[in-house]
């Protein structure tokens, strides 16, 4: 596949969590919750998250913000589901380093995750990529 293809690939990746969004809402029962913003462009996250014996059972969030901040957290929300705490740390550590242009373990399948990895070209968008991750951080560190 060429490189305009995947880039095209990616693109559609993002904006089919942006416009459909998956676990959007919020968790009413035992849930953490967190709420993040991003003051440099105006992205606002509602996190919460339902974490059981060590295990995020469940993930779902709302806000508002740019298609990178909210596809990213449709994204991040799917694959911590039914992850222990500390894979779900795991995933944001490789995700952080995926978004600084580091490299990173393959140790799990980052699935629609890997459609971000384009941001890292883009400094000023890395915050808008990160915020849910940083509010998943949060919020399973409490």
């Amino acid at each position: 596949m060429s490189f305009n293809n995947l880039d095209q690939l990616y693109r559609s990746v993002i904006m089919d969590h942006y416009k459909n969004p998956r676990n959007k809402g919020s968790l009413e029962t035992d849930a953490v919750t967190i709420d993040m913003n991003n003051p440099t462009c105006g992205d606002r996250i509602h996190l919460t998250l339902k974490v059981t014996d060590g295990v995020v059972e469940d993930a779902k969030f709302d806000g508002e913000g740019c298609s990178i901040s909210m596809s990213s957290a449709s994204m991040m929300t799917q694959i911590v589901k039914g992850k222990k705490v500390e894979e779900a740390l795991e995933l944001a550590d490789i995700f952080s380093k995926m978004m600084m242009g580091e490299e990173y373990s393959d140790k799990y399948d980052l699935e629609d995750v890997e459609a971000l990895q384009g941001v890292s070209q883009f400094p000023a968008r890395i915050k808008c990529a990160t915020l849910a991750w940083k509010a998943m951080e949060k919020g399973v560190k409490e």
